[in-house]
């Protein structure tokens, strides 16, 4: 199997567009998504209904969550909160009701797929270091995790010691595991615009990190027409 794994989308709509146009140019037979369908950007109910149609594995995300819900959002970020208030007002009490009701882990295959953590994942504690990621191995019972929530591609391995390694291309060794942070869809944060996912080859044990141009400027027109805060439509141009 090829498989796709992609998530914080965050509501951008062509960069989720490219990205799946990509996987099937890459012959990918199966997706799985990481969540944060929404949030941030200007088409939240689009990218919501495109994922659903998959009909494939999916787990919930913080934005998920809140974009679910109806509690205060008063101790977020002011700009998230903006983006998140806007969110709720432009999906179906269904649709809030589908987020609402996604899992926060699931086993898919041989591996394992969470937003945050498997420690406690639905605290949407950060990965950032790899002391970090010793938390997360503990609770690990397939040889591959791969989350998101960072929005920064990394690879952490558990051999005899905890180590990152380059999120390019990775291979698969037998006596090893894996935590692997797919980057985003749609607000990736490491200093590169491009849209970020991986496939999973099950066949050949590897796991490819791919990096795609959208129309950025039309993500970017929609935030301002919107009236979404401008800093949404500024950072997804520097890639932070």
């Amino acid at each position: 199997m090829r498989i796709a794994l992609f998530g914080d989308i965050h509501a951008n709509l062509e960069a989720l567009e490219a990205v799946l146009q990509d996987a099937e140019n890459q012959g990918v037979t199966h997706y799985v998504c990481m969540g944060d369908i929404v949030g941030y950007n200007a088409d939240p109910a689009a990218c919501l209904e495109i994922v659903r149609a998959l009909d494939c594995p999916i787990v919930k995300g913080n934005h998920d969550e809140d974009a679910s819900g109806s509690h205060s959002l008063d101790s977020m970020n002011p700009v998230a909160a903006a983006a998140l208030e806007w969110t709720r007002e432009r999906l179906t009490e269904e649709q809030r009701q589908w987020l609402g009701r996604l899992r926060m882990v699931r086993q898919v295959s041989d591996f394992t797929v969470v937003h945050s953590t498997l420690d406690q994942p639905a605290h949407w504690n950060y990965v950032t270091n790899r002391f970090d990621a010793m938390s997360n191995f503990s609770y690990q019972f397939t040889q591959i995790c791969f989350h998101g929530h960072t929005h920064v591609p990394r690879v952490y391995v558990k051999s005899d010691r905890v180590r990152e390694v380059p999120a390019e291309s990775v291979e698969i060794e037998t006596d090893s595991k894996y935590f692997i942070n797919i980057g985003s869809v749609g607000q990736p944060r490491d200093g590169d615009w491009r849209a970020c996912y991986v496939i999973y080859d099950t066949d050949h044990k590897i796991v490819v990190f791919r990096r795609i141009e959208y129309d950025i400027a039309k993500t970017r027109q929609k935030i301002m027409d919107a009236g979404l805060p401008e800093m949404l439509a500024e950072r997804i141009l520097e890639g932070r």
